[in-house]
């Protein structure tokens, strides 16, 4: 794909909520050793400033969300559970600690190597979560800092869908998931977005 094609750090330089609706039909790059892997965004989570108290920001600058008070379009991946990996893309101006979560792709490139990887599991369920994405695109704390607009980046975004293609009606929106024991109104929040239309002949979103 062509430069062009790439997410400028303008598109990060906004509101959180914003950038994970707008998120939804573009495509996630993962180079690896000359590969190229990618899929479709089809699921995203907004989590914004340290009053959100489902944000990791709701500590203050730590060592950990520290890439989240940095410039936007930086990815901040996390190791969670002791076991899975999450990939978020900082937004908003440096200093405003924000970040959206990809919480599902549809695979369109490297088909091969994710199938591997995520052997046993159907084609729906390759990278319909956030671990299991980061697992079909070895995405790892090694990424933790990747910019994502820089040149030769391993990792980064391409115009995908059309916009003028996906409609409100295309879109669900809800709660965010997990938050179980983070207070109202943050528990409820509808920040969650999920992409609902065909993609590729597969049906994208849950």
């Amino acid at each position: 794909m062509a430069d062009m094609d790439r997410l400028s750090r303008d598109f990060f330089d906004r509101n959180t909520v914003i950038v994970a609706k707008e998120l939804l039909g573009k495509r996630l790059v993962r180079v690896e050793d000359g590969n190229r892997l990618a899929g479709y965004i089809v699921e995203t989570e907004a989590y914004r400033g340290e009053e959100d108290l489902g944000c990791h920001a709701r500590a203050g600058l730590t060592q950990r969300t520290s890439i989240m008070y940095g410039s936007p379009g930086h990815a901040y991946v996390y190791f969670t559970y002791g076991m899975h990996w999450m990939l978020n893309f900082v937004t908003e101006p440096k200093g405003f600690p924000a970040a959206v979560l990809i919480r599902g792709i549809l695979p369109c490139e490297g088909m091969d190597i994710i199938s591997n990887r995520r052997k046993g599991q159907p084609f729906p369920r390759w990278a319909d979560g956030p671990a299991k994405l980061c697992q079909a695109l070895n995405i790892t704390g090694s990424l933790n800092g990747t910019d994502l607009c820089a040149p030769n980046s391993a990792l980064f975004i391409e115009n995908g869908l059309p916009q003028d293609k996906i409609s409100n009606n295309h879109v669900k929106v809800s709660s965010r998931i997990g938050l179980f024991s983070v207070p109202e109104p943050w528990k409820s929040i509808p920040w969650r977005f999920v992409l609902q239309m065909e993609v590729n002949n597969e049906p994208a979103g849950r």
